[in-house]
């Protein structure tokens, strides 16, 4: 019994543990061919740097991070990518290209939940936002259901009670809430995302009353009712600068999303707001982004002889 024991016991701490040290001999030069790989993306699209931010974002809320969000649908099953949030998502062909090339190097060695957390972190980096160690030794989940991205990806239009809600069962607290949300500060996003709040808010033909009217009037005039394929920049004027000036515009009641102007609606996620929402914060919130992305990266994690490691980031082996 002593023996059961002892082995369940290593197996539970076994499957909770990551580290930056984990591929220091299958694959020592990982990190590098990563970094090189995703590097040639951004510096002729940046714009991937968001999109990859989102990617490991959405990946993690559901299942954890364990690459279900790269799986292709198949006959028998919807999967995650073909969910109506995740339809937007772009930036597959970038972890594809790194697993590629860390494949010839080291195959089946290196899951796809870690180049992504990799991807994500060197993308996010590579824009002159701020740099974190990413701990490895994720393996790759075999499941992918479109239902669960509904069920477990935040909407837009979520309240504070239910951001914290959704945050709160992922292990996230209110201040990863607030930080991560500053990932808002680059990017952009499809109109229809955030129609209802200029248009039709209570159902009236009206506009969302916590947004300044005069932001509600431009974002009219960029987007037509119903426009299915104008993009928005998330953070105006520096929304391919990963800094503070989200924070500002949330601050000014200029936030695109009820999810961004509920960051007011909160004490904490207030004060944080007010507090980086000059230059002077950009030190701090570079630190606290840094901690939460790592935080998040650990979210329900397959580890030990959990899941698999993918050949090809879209299919199952």
């Amino acid at each position: 019994m002593k023996l059961v024991f002892l082995v369940l016991f290593f197996h539970h701490a076994n499957a909770q543990t990551l580290s930056t040290n984990f591929h220091r001999y299958s694959c020592p030069n990982l990190e590098g061919i990563v970094s090189r790989t995703t590097s040639k993306f951004i510096s002729t699209t940046p714009s991937l740097a968001p999109a990859l931010l989102r990617l490991h974002f959405h990946d993690c809320f559901v299942r954890g991070c364990d690459g279900s969000v790269l799986l292709n649908s198949t006959a028998g099953n919807t999967a995650e990518k073909a969910s109506f949030p995740n339809l937007s998502l772009r930036g597959f062909q970038v972890v594809e290209a790194a697993k590629a090339a860390v494949e010839k190097q080291c195959p089946w060695m290196v899951s796809c939940a870690d180049i992504l957390a990799l991807v994500a972190r060197d993308a996010v980096f590579q824009i002159k936002g701020p740099f974190w160690p990413v701990p490895l030794g994720r393996r790759d989940g075999i499941v992918s259901r479109a239902n669960e991205a509904l069920a477990n990806l935040p909407p837009p239009n979520f309240n504070i009670t239910q951001l914290i809600t959704s945050f709160g069962a992922k292990g996230l607290s209110v201040k990863d809430l607030v930080v991560l949300s500053g990932g808002h500060t680059i990017g952009v996003s499809f109109c229809s995302s955030f129609a209802t709040r200029i248009y039709n808010f209570t159902g009236r033909n009206d506009a969302d009353p916590s947004m300044d009217p005069a932001y509600v009037a431009e974002l009219r005039r960029m987007c037509p009712p119903s426009d299915a394929t104008t993009t928005v920049a998330m953070d105006p004027g520096s929304a391919q600068d990963f800094d503070v000036d989200y924070y500002s515009m949330v601050r000014q009641r200029r936030g695109l999303f009820q999810t961004d102007a509920a960051l007011l609606d909160h004490s904490a996620t207030n004060s944080y707001v007010q507090q980086h929402s000059t230059p002077l914060g950009s030190k701090s919130f570079f630190d606290d982004f840094a901690a939460s992305m790592v935080k998040m990266g650990r979210i329900g994690v397959l580890t030990g002889r959990a899941g698999q490691i993918r050949k090809i980031c879209s299919v199952v082996n």
